[in-house]
């Protein structure tokens, strides 16, 4: 059984749960890995000893943008200020 999932991992999110998120790319929630074993394994009643194998391949990349600082510079601002009480 092959599934395809969104991994979004933000190592400074604000709670620990938020910060390695495995989603369902269709209907964005979280997959239940037990039930999908328990699928796997049939409808039978019982205990079972299972081997599960993870693969994990990337097939892309989405960056999150890392916000931009901009550089302020004070004297040009003050400079300017002058200029646009004339026009106003």
């Amino acid at each position: 059984m092959i599934k395809h999932y969104i991994l979004s991992l933000n190592p400074i999110a604000k709670h620990e749960w938020d910060r390695c998120i495995l989603r369902d790319p269709l209907t964005a929630k979280r997959p239940d890995i037990a039930k999908l074993i328990a699928e796997a394994v049939g409808a039978d009643t019982g205990s079972y000893l299972v081997s599960v194998k993870i693969e994990v391949q990337v097939l892309e990349e989405a960056t999150v943008p890392q916000a931009e600082q901009l550089s302020l510079n004070v004297g040009e601002v003050i400079t300017q200020a002058p200029q646009l009480r004339e026009v106003a």
